[in-house]
């Protein structure tokens, strides 16, 4: 099994979890500034040339989301639910597409990758956009978190690696985590997990 990746925060999540359950995987480094995930061969892998990507004998995979479901099933792990939590998942994961991670991916576009890749200074209307909405979605997680231990309640899912995607990277992109004291409580938890915490490195 290879799991192709950059560090980027959707490969953040993907080899956490590759990490957490324990598969035997290759992990493969594609260098974005080479324009590695263009080449033929990347993207035979994955059409859009975009890391991660996963390959498991003659399966693609690409999709960070799918990947880190794939891998949980693959892997028998608890962090996959095999009733109606999967609901639940579903739930979450379209919440952070939608809302909290949407904004908080673009205060981490603006403010880390424009000038990782040279491409410019960060859009001031777009950062302050963005941040309005974060702490608006910020607001709901911190509440719903309030009385649990996990998104779905004393359970560590796929749900959590995916909601929290962009946290690791909070200080950098300018995310007000720290105005949300429950949230950045239940992010210190996932970064007691040493595949959380370097995904990248093991």
């Amino acid at each position: 099994m290879k799991l192709y990746f950059a560090e980027t925060m959707n490969s953040y999540k993907t080899c956490a979890v590759a990490r957490y359950v324990g598969l035997d995987v290759d992990f493969r480094r594609v260098d974005l500034k080479k324009g590695e995930q263009r080449a033929p061969e990347f993207l035979a892998i994955n059409p859009n040339g975009k890391a991660p990507a996963l390959v498991d004998g003659d399966r693609s995979l690409w999709e960070s989301n799918a990947i880190i479901c794939y891998l949980a099933m693959k892997a028998d792990s608890d962090i996959w639910p095999r009733d109606e939590r999967q609901v639940e998942i579903v739930k979450w994961f379209n919440w952070s597409a939608d809302h909290f991670s949407r904004f908080a991916g673009q205060l981490y576009f603006e403010n880390i990758i424009r000038a990782e890749f040279g491409i410019g200074q960060p859009d001031p209307d777009a950062v302050k956009e963005a941040t309005g909405y974060v702490r608006r979605y910020a607001g709901i997680l911190n509440d719903h978190l309030a009385d649990r231990r996990y998104l779905l309640d004393d359970q560590l899912t796929v749900a959590d690696f995916v909601v929290a995607t962009t946290l690791p990277y909070a200080s950098r992109a300018g995310i007000p985590i720290d105005e949300f004291p429950v949230v950045e409580s239940w992010h210190d938890r996932l970064m007691e997990l040493p595949a959380w915490r370097s995904p990248f490195t093991g």
